[in-house]
C-alpha cells in the first residue's frame, strides 16, 4: 500500500511526461518499468518514471509486458496504441485507450456532472462554457508566449482580435449545440488562415489524410492533446461518452470537447511554424510537450472540468 502511495504522491496535473514509444519492448525489471531498445552491437535499457508520466504511447513495433501493465495501472498512468508517430496508421480510426482500473475514483465530480447533463439547456451552457475558456486561454497564452511573438503570433494583432471577438460574441447567441459547433469550426478555419499567412504558408488546406507537414503535425499534437485529456476525465472519473459538444454517440466525445480546451492554443500555431521550419517529428513533438508544462496545460484542463462538475462561474439558463 506504501508503494502505491508513493507513486501516486505527483499528482496528475503536474505530471511531466507523456512518452510516445516505438521499436522497443515495455516491461518491469526491478521494480521498475524500463523500455528495451535492440541496437546493432548490444541491448539498451531505458528507465520511465511512472510516478511523473500521464500517459503512454505505443506505436509500431511495440510490446508490453503484462507485468509492465500492472505497475503502470498502480501509478494511474493511461496506455495508448497507436499508429507511426502517435496518430493512426489509418485515419479513420481512434487510438484505443486502456484506463488504469480502480473504485477509488472521486465521485463528487461525475455526481456534478450527471446532475445537469440530461438537460439540454443546461449541457448547452456547459458547452459555451468550454468555448469561453479556450478563447481565454489562447488570449492569455499568445499575449505572453515570446517565442510565438516572435513568430508573429500576437493575441492583439487585428486580425485575431477580430476572429476572437467576434467568436465571443456568436456564443452568447447561440441557440443550440449544432450552431456552436458550427461557429467553432469557423473560428479553428480563420486561425488556420492566420498561422498560414504568419508562416508563408498560404496554400494550406486543412486534410486530416494528407501528408504535407503542417497537416502531419496537426494530426500528431492533437493526439497528444487528447492523451492528456483522457488522462484529465480518468482521474476525475468522467467517462468520456457524456459530452456536452461533441456528438453524443461519438466514441470519446467529451476527450474531443476537452482537448479542444488547449488545442488552438499551443498545437496550432506551432505546427505551422515546426513545418515552415522543417523540424522532424521529434522536435514537434517535443515543442508540444515543452508548451504543455510551461503553460500548464494539464492544471487549465483539470481546472475547467472541475468547474464545470461542480458549476462554478457558470451560468444556468433562465427557466
Amino acid at each position: 500500500m506504501d508503494q502505491l502511495t508513493d507513486l501516486k504522491a505527483i499528482l496528475h496535473s503536474k505530471r511531466a511526461n507523456i512518452y510516445y514509444l516505438e521499436k522497443c519492448r515495455v516491461m518491469q525489471k526491478d521494480g521498475r518499468v524500463l523500455y528495451l531498445t535492440e541496437e546493432k552491437v548490444e541491448k539498451q535499457y531505458w528507465n520511465i518514471p511512472i510516478a511523473n508520466t500521464t500517459c503512454i504511447l505505443l506505436g509500431t513495433g511495440t510490446s508490453i509486458t503484462q507485468a509492465a501493465v500492472r505497475m503502470l495501472a498502480s501509478a494511474g498512468v493511461l496506455i495508448g496504441f497507436s499508429g507511426s508517430g502517435g496518430t493512426p496508421l489509418i485515419a479513420a480510426n481512434e487510438i484505443e485507450w486502456l484506463s488504469p482500473q480502480s473504485e477509488y475514483r472521486p465521485t463528487e465530480y461525475i455526481q456534478g456532472w450527471m446532475s445537469f447533463w440530461f438537460d439540454d439547456r443546461k449541457r448547452l451552457q456547459a458547452a459555451k462554457q468550454f468555448q469561453q475558456q479556450r478563447v481565454s486561454y489562447l488570449q492569455r497564452v499568445w499575449g505572453k508566449d515570446r517565442d510565438l511573438q516572435n513568430e508573429g503570433f500576437n493575441a492583439d494583432d487585428q486580425d485575431t482580435e477580430r476572429a476572437l471577438n467576434n467568436f465571443s460574441a456568436k456564443i452568447h447567441t447561440t441557440s443550440n449545440v449544432t450552431d456552436l459547433l458550427l461557429t467553432e469550426a469557423q473560428l479553428t478555419k480563420q486561425l488556420y488562415k492566420i498561422a498560414a499567412n504568419r508562416t508563408k504558408q498560404g496554400d494550406f488546406v486543412r486534410d486530416h489524410a494528407a501528408i504535407d507537414d503542417a497537416n502531419a503535425f496537426l494530426n500528431h499534437g492533437n493526439y497528444l492533446a487528447y492523451g492528456l485529456a483522457a488522462t484529465t476525465l480518468w482521474v476525475l472519473g468522467i467517462p468520456h461518452g457524456f459530452a456536452v459538444m461533441h456528438g453524443k454517440t461519438r466514441r470519446g466525445a467529451l476527450v474531443f470537447d476537452v482537448a479542444d480546451l488547449i488545442k488552438d492554443t499551443l498545437i496550432l500555431p506551432w505546427a505551422f511554424i515546426c513545418a515552415k521550419e522543417g523540424a522532424t517529428e521529434q522536435e514537434f513533438r517535443q515543442q508540444c510537450l515543452q508548451n504543455f508544462t510551461q503553460h500548464k496545460a494539464l492544471d487549465f484542463m483539470f481546472e475547467q472540468v472541475k468547474n464545470i462538475a461542480l458549476k462554478i462561474d457558470w451560468e444556468e439558463p433562465q427557466s
